[in-house]
């Protein structure tokens, strides 16, 4: 190919078809199968322009629809570490970046800065944006376990103060969607999917 700008941009292209063979633990609705980065990736940015209205700030709606698309990116060579893995959480952040390094680095350079600044921006957790993002990263698969009765929580032994834990930013993105997932966590104790230590 001639252009080299545009071999770089199909190369990143093909390259992150690759999301879609990396599977979550969470399940997708109706007990199905587990599902894989790219389907989260595209709920996840689905569900923030349907939810929006419940940012706590004002936010750029296409900014933040491109960082739910990009953040699992790197999970092409890191994988994915499970929520509540205690171990694999501790080495997570320095496989994560040195994929960015070398996913994003096949792009041109000004995409490259771009696409890796936006990654890094969801990661530091203290934009509007990146608080909603990550809002709305930490509620959907507690939708999608919620609505399979909280097999995958069964299935991992999850306790209440590991989701507390995990959630403890979330009100800072959205308050009102913070009191959801506290009506989604309960109804899952009372039920007995999520352990109430």
């Amino acid at each position: 190919m001639k252009d080299e700008r545009l071999k770089k941009q199909m190369e990143f292209a093909l390259e992150i078809d690759k999301e879609k063979n990396i599977f979550r633990q969470t399940h997708l609705s109706g007990k199905g199968r587990r599902e894989n980065d790219a389907e989260h990736a595209w709920h996840m940015a689905m569900m923030i322009y349907l939810l929006k209205e419940y940012a706590n700030e004002e936010i750029d709606i296409a900014k933040a629809m491109m960082m739910a698309l990009l953040h699992d990116v790197v999970e092409i060579d890191a994988g994915d570490t499970y929520a509540y893995d205690t171990e694999g959480l501790k080495l997570q952040k320095e496989k994560e970046a040195k994929a960015a390094e070398r996913i994003f680095g096949l792009l041109p350079d000004d995409q490259r800065d771009e696409m890796k600044a936006l990654f890094e921006e969801f990661e530091a957790h203290e934009s509007p944006e990146a608080r909603f993002v990550r809002v709305i990263d930490n509620l959907q698969p507690l939708m999608l376990n919620d609505s399979n009765r909280g097999g995958d929580w069964i299935e991992h032994k999850v306790t209440k103060s590991q989701i507390y834990k995990r959630n403890q930013k979330t009100g800072s993105g959205s308050e009102k969607l913070w009191e959801y997932i506290q009506e989604l966590i309960q109804r899952n104790i009372d039920r007995g999917s999520i352990r109430d230590e």
